[in-house]
């Protein structure tokens, strides 16, 4: 299991927590996410043979929810 964290340009609203946590959850491979509202930080816990970072980056963007970085 792999955690990556994602800095996002802004989160605005908890309506944009729910959005990012309901399609990740739903991903195979993602085991556990956490969204930072404060921070706008996405940490995201995957099984990388399944869904490797940049799936799951692919996931937050097509939310419409730009990425800063990810580590």
């Amino acid at each position: 299991m792999t955690t990556t964290t994602f800095q996002l340009e802004q989160l605005t609203c908890p309506g944009c927590i729910k959005k990012i946590e309901t399609a990740l959850t739903h991903k195979d491979g993602v085991s556990e996410v956490k969204v930072l509202f404060t921070s706008s930080k996405v940490k995201v816990s995957h099984n990388e043979t399944i869904i490797n970072s940049a799936g799951v980056s692919k996931v937050i963007t097509n939310l419409g929810f730009p990425i800063l970085s990810f580590k």
